[in-house]
């Protein structure tokens, strides 16, 4: 039996090498989607969209229909409360 495969104090050292070595996988994955993300807004924007305004809306389309509705309506009504509607 190997060093790793021994249980120390009850835990499974091989288990938890494994368990970390997949978030750091994971980890990996998410930087270069991240990554990948910011290229996709630099060429929008560099095609003259704005980068704030195609955030927001991805923001929205995260959202169910009936969520979206809701932010949208309170918003409504606190920019009218405000005098900007």
């Amino acid at each position: 039996m190997s060093e790793t495969d021994l249980q120390t104090n009850g835990v499974a050292a091989e288990e938890l090498r494994q368990f970390i070595e997949r978030i750091e996988n994971r980890d990996e994955v998410i930087a270069d989607a991240n990554a990948d993300k910011k290229d996709i807004y630099a060429e929008a924007e560099s095609r003259g969209y704005d980068k704030k305004a195609i955030k927001q809306l991805v923001a929205l389309r995260r959202k169910d229909p009936a969520e979206r509705q809701a932010t949208e309506a309170i918003l409504e009504t606190y920019k009218a409360a405000l005098g900007m509607a």
